[in-house]
Parts: C-alpha cells; sequence; structure tokens
C-alpha cells in the first residue's frame, strides 16, 4: 500500500540534496575553475590527481619508470629507474588551460644528475606556460610546443641566472621586436645549494608574460606566439587559425636532475 512521506520528511529529504548537490557542485568548480584572486594549489600532497606525464618515446600516460612520484608530500622528480637518459625529457601537464594568472611554485635540486644528462641540463628544469595539449605531442616529441619558464641551479661557482626564458617552437616580442633567440637569460641571481626557491610567473594572455623571483620581476615580454618555422608549430597554428597564443597548457619538466616540488599554486586573475 502507498503511505505518503510526511510534508517535514519531504522538506528534509530535498535539503540534504540540495546541500549535497551544492558541495558537489562547489567541489567541482573549485577543482575546474579555480575563483578569480585566491591562490589554489594545483597539487594536493598525496598523489598525481590532475596531472598527466608526457615522457619522450612513451605513450602519453605512461610514467615510465616512476620518473613522477609523490612522497612525503612532495612532488618529486627521480631518475633512480633509469641506467641512462638517453634523452628521454619528459613533461608533467596538468589537467586545465589558462589564460590569466599567476603561477607560482617552490623547488629545490638535489642529488647527483642522471647518467647521460646533457650538461646543459645540470641542475636544470622548467615550467612550460602557453603550451600544447599533451594529446597533439607525438611519441618521440622531446618538448611541448610552449613559452619554457626556465629554472637553474648554480655549480657553487659560476653565475647562472635563474627564470630564464626558452621558447620551443615559439617566438616572443621584447622591446617591442620579434624576438627568435631559443633562451634568453633574466636578470636574476644564481641560487646555489639545494635549498628552497620560490618563482612566480604572471600571464595575462597574450598582453604580458612576467618572471618574478623574491617579488622582483627578472624577465617580461608580450605577445608569445608559435613559430611558423617550426613544422609542428606551424600545424598547431593552422589548426587555431593564427600564430598568437593567448592561453594554454601547463607543465612541469623532467630533464634529467632530480627536483622536488613542494609548491604549486595558481591565481586565476580576470580578464
Amino acid at each position: 500500500m502507498f503511505h505518503p512521506i510526511p510534508f517535514h520528511r519531504s522538506l528534509i529529504a530535498a535539503f540534504v540534496a540540495v546541500c549535497l548537490f551544492s558541495i558537489s557542485h562547489g567541489e567541482e568548480t573549485k577543482t575546474t575553475s579555480p575563483e578569480p584572486g585566491k591562490w589554489v594549489s594545483l597539487f594536493n600532497g598525496k598523489d598525481l590527481e590532475g596531472w598527466t606525464p608526457k615522457i619522450r618515446y612513451h605513450e602519453l600516460g605512461e610514467n615510465f619508470n616512476n620518473t613522477f612520484r609523490v612522497e612525503d608530500g612532495l612532488l618529486k622528480v627521480r631518475y633512480d629507474g633509469y641506467d641512462k637518459f638517453n634523452e628521454t625529457f619528459g613533461h608533467l601537464f596538468y589537467k586545465d588551460s589558462f589564460s590569466h594568472y599567476r603561477f607560482r611554485v617552490e623547488y629545490r635540486f638535489l642529488g647527483e644528475q642522471c647518467d647521460g644528462g646533457p650538461g646543459w641540463a645540470f641542475r636544470n628544469s622548467g615550467i612550460m606556460i602557453h603550451g600544447e595539449k599533451p594529446e597533439t605531442m607525438s611519441r618521440d616529441q622531446d618538448f611541448p610546443v610552449s613559452i619554457e619558464v626556465q629554472l637553474l641551479g648554480g655549480d657553487g661557482k659560476n653565475a647562472r641566472p635563474n627564470a630564464n626564458l626558452c621558447t620551443p617552437g615559439t617566438n616572443v616580442v621584447m622591446n617591442g621586436k620579434l624576438f627568435t633567440p631559443h633562451c634568453t637569460s633574466s636578470s636574476s641571481d644564481t641560487f646555489h645549494g639545494d635549498d628552497w626557491v620560490t618563482v612566480e610567473i604572471e600571464v595575462r594572455g597574450n598582453e604580458v608574460i612576467k618572471h618574478i623571483i623574491d617579488g622582483k620581476t627578472v624577465l617580461h615580454y608580450n605577445k608569445p606566439q608559435l613559430d611558423p618555422k617550426d613544422a609542428h608549430a606551424k600545424e598547431l597554428a593552422e589548426k587555431q587559425g593564427g600564430i598568437q597564443l593567448s592561453g594554454g597548457t601547463i607543465s612541469l619538466q623532467s630533464e634529467s636532475h632530480p627536483c622536488d616540488f613542494r609548491k604549486v599554486e595558481i591565481m586565476v586573475l580576470e580578464e
């Protein structure tokens, strides 16, 4: 026999359902679309949720030799499973793309470089911004077409500025002129040793990109764009209908030297 639910019980059930939906919806919004003006961590300190590896000579999603891992609350890049590096450059992609934002990491280099790593990759990593989606990379592609904010550590003796610019498949405009050198040094100090270093990037679409250390802008430029002289970048330009870049993926590099990230944060900015 049908027994109608008392009115007050119906109200309670409806209220609970609305609360559950609101909580679920709020969590989804926080994950996929951070609230503008607030710092949000993209790394949960437990696992690689939200991040996907793309390592050269391997398929998207294959974390070859456990290169990227989470231990002791740190996002670690390690090579203890490698016999030789063999130019197996890797990138760990965040699942969402961004256009206007501030992004910062706290990182450190430590230990010895992987055997077979190139000399220039000593204490070298990077943050790739305005990048292509990992799905558009070929299996054997070394770097995503992107703008790289290069992270460098010193050798204990020589000057080696940090937060430099590198441009795999891209160019930028600097001082009003198209700037095509592959790598450009910043005005930063050298950071020797294994101490934690904070690097921040301010990105405003196609308008301006700033590299910041300790609150000081050490490099800035604008109009990031695809390089039509690069075959893969040219393909991407044809697909998007132009060369200008106003947003894209964010990824962290593995270039043969062990490093840790203890903070990976973003603040979305109003466009």
